[in-house]
């Protein structure tokens, strides 16, 4: 596996890369890695695509960008902006996990004629976003939503060697997941109070206090990613993710509102983190998805 590094929106962005063919663009979210996608990079590659991991724009070796410069629209400006700098073509296609997932319904959406497929990985299209999210479950269960607006947050996220995200990983993944190698690559990637603040301002900008939920707020999320994708799209969750409790006649209603070719699927015996948590599994219903729609 190789790394490398370019610079895209002013913004040195750092990837991991294996195979060769056809761009695949993976997108990590909160607080995962690219580590997120060690089992489907090689599984890629072997079926002739050329998986490219970044690290997002303040997660360490990738810069930290200028404050305020974290929010979802900078995410999806980058993944579009690593497409052309990566050498894409219109074959090229786009994975997404979590914040991830969220930006690449942004990509698709903001700028179509550069991805085949889509696959979107435990994140719904924002129209099925808020209600899943702004109900006393989901604020239940998304409490990261809200503790990271405060600025306490910084302090109390880093302390114990980054001992809440240590939390987090254990909530949102099965009991039996051994949460040590996510845990590392975590580490090494927010260690540092400017890499932590930056990540923490994903949430910050993308989510502010002072509108998250508005009318205002819907709006401009709509604009960014409330598009539904012209192309087939794989909305992948774990059966028993705890972030959005999807199930599948939900699952159902998602894969009607896509594009013709598009399909769902729920991972049995994993949370939030069906590629890690079910590997194999996971990686064979993204690749017949491919497989079937190329």
């Amino acid at each position: 596996m190789r790394q490398s590094q370019v610079t895209v929106n002013g913004v040195d962005i750092a990837y991991r890369e294996l195979g060769e063919g056809p761009l695949a663009l993976l997108v990590h979210g909160f607080p995962f890695t690219p580590g997120t996608y060690r089992h489907l990079m090689p599984a890629l590659a072997d079926a002739g695509y050329r998986a490219v991991a970044p690290w997002t724009r303040g997660f360490a070796p990738s810069a930290v960008p200028p404050p305020g410069r974290e929010h979802l629209a900078d995410l999806v400006a980058d993944v579009n902006a690593l497409h052309q700098v990566l050498g894409g073509d219109e074959r090229a296609v786009l994975v997404g996990h979590d914040f991830g997932a969220a930006t690449a319904w942004g990509a698709v959406a903001q700028e179509p004629q550069r991805w085949s497929r889509l696959v979107a990985c435990d994140v719904p299209p924002f129209q099925f976003f808020g209600p899943l999210v702004l109900n006393p479950r989901g604020i239940d269960v998304q409490t990261h939503f809200w503790f990271f607006q405060m600025a306490a947050a910084d302090e109390l996220v880093a302390a114990g060697d980054l001992g809440y995200l240590e939390f987090m990983l254990n909530k949102y993944t099965s009991d039996h997941y051994d949460v040590s190698e996510d845990l590392a690559a975590i580490r090494a990637a927010l260690g540092t109070p400017e890499n932590l603040r930056a990540a923490l301002g994903m949430y910050r900008t993308t989510f502010p206090a002072a509108t998250f939920g508005s009318p205002q707020w819907a709006a401009e999320q709509a604009a960014l990613w409330g598009a539904l994708p012209s192309q087939p799209t794989l909305s992948v969750f774990g059966a028993q993710d705890v972030s959005f409790a999807m199930n599948e006649e939900v699952l159902a209603r998602i894969v009607e509102a896509l594009p013709k070719g598009s399909a769902g699927v729920l991972v049995p015996d994993s949370r939030h983190v069906p590629l890690t948590e079910q590997p194999d599994v996971t990686n064979g219903h993204i690749l017949r998805f491919l497989a079937e729609t190329a």
